[in-house]
């Protein structure tokens, strides 16, 4: 079989989802920049994983989708900005780049488990059968007095 007639087999790729508009989400505050992004994160990668299922059938994909939807469900790690490298979810409290990581990323590992490290990436605290323990981890041990979102970049600051 050649690549064109397995490609005309294969369902039609789903639309790309429409994202928030990041620069009038700006426009109205870092919380209104946060929301954006957690709402652009989560359609991107649930599209990415449902174009991965037509492309791959039977092919496992990385547990991503379901640990930002337990993330999004924590109110302390919704007030700040999500973001991934990876496939970990890291969280800063500057909606640009240097990040400031404010809770250790959380990783989905190929097995459907998954890992929390420390704010240093190579340390790894624990690995979890679900992404709501991973998610309730992560929660725990962010500081009582975290930073709070900010959209300044670091050399603007006073």
């Amino acid at each position: 079989m050649n690549p064109s007639s397995r490609a005309s087999q294969q369902p039609p790729l789903p639309p790309k989802p429409v994202m928030p508009d990041a620069a009038a989400a700006r426009r109205h505050g870092p919380a209104a920049v946060v929301e954006a992004q957690w709402l652009s994160i989560q359609l991107a990668w649930q599209w990415k994983r449902d174009v991965h299922e037509i492309r791959s059938p039977g092919r496992p994909y990385p547990g991503i989708v379901p640990l930002l939807k337990a993330a999004a469900a924590a109110p302390r790690l919704r007030r700040l900005y999500p973001f991934t490298s990876h496939f970990a979810l890291l969280f800063s409290s500057h909606t640009s780049y240097p990040w400031t990581v404010q809770a250790g990323p959380i990783e989905p590992l190929d097995n459907g488990s998954f890992r929390v490290h420390r704010r240093d990436p190579s340390t790894v605290i624990g690995e979890f059968g679900t992404a709501e323990e991973a998610v309730d981890l992560v929660v725990k041990l962010l500081p009582a007095d975290f930073e709070p979102v900010i959209t300044v970049p670091a050399d603007n600051r006073a």
